[in-house]
């Protein structure tokens, strides 16, 4: 089993904080995105859609996606619970899961990869060429701050994304926030809640995975 990574991309972050998070450490195979390593005859006979995180398990087959591949560790090793446990708080991890995911992370990639220069032509991650759109830059930062403004009335109320509990969505969330901070989209000085959380995240030994 191998984890084919790139350090700097927050996607297969989320995937390194869940494996920490478990205790699980597994080898890994660093595709150098900056340098168009995804492109490379090796890794497209692996993974086709030349995106990382990407999982090969010991029989050869493909995982791809990141919840997916934390899902997959979640069934392997149920402890501690990352998805939540009762039928409520597994619908409550999903639900902000996906919020985060669409509302804040796949905002702040709408504007880096429609405005900086190395992505032209690369709009979109994967094996197919998409022009930028300059007009979704400011689209996607305000999107963002929406999104900030949004996990800090949730924090305000709750210690994690969805109650006492460190979940996945937990980790998608705090990803999304420093990513932000790629397009100069940053906690503002009324997110105190969202501050809180984030330093709390911040001191988990995962996060500096």
């Amino acid at each position: 089993m191998k984890l084919y990574d790139f350090e700097l991309a927050p996607n297969p972050r989320r995937v390194r904080m869940f494996l920490a998070e478990k205790g699980i450490t597994l080898p890994m195979v660093q595709v150098n995105l900056r340098h168009g390593e995804q492109f490379g005859e090796d890794f497209k006979r692996d993974n086709p859609a030349m995106l990382v995180p990407a999982l090969v398990l010991d029989d050869g087959s493909l995982l791809t996606e990141t919840m997916a591949i934390c899902r997959y560790f979640e069934a392997l090793q149920p402890q501690p619970p990352l998805f939540g446990t009762t039928p409520r708080e597994q619908a409550d991890v999903e639900m902000w899961s996906r919020r985060a995911e669409l509302e804040g992370f796949l905002a702040v990639a709408e504007a880096l990869r429609n405005s900086v220069e190395r992505f032209k032509d690369r709009a979109l991650p994967g094996p197919r060429n998409y022009a930028q759109i300059p007009a979704l830059v400011e689209r996607g930062k305000s999107r963002a701050r929406a999104f900030l403004d949004d996990l800090e009335a949730r924090l305000a109320t709750h210690a994690c994304v969805t109650g006492d509990a460190f979940t996945v969505a937990d980790i998608t969330a705090f990803v999304t926030v420093e990513f932000a901070g790629w397009v100069d989209v940053k906690p503002a000085a009324h997110h105190t809640a969202l501050q809180r959380w984030h330093a709390a995240i911040a001191a988990r030994p995962s996060a500096k995975a």
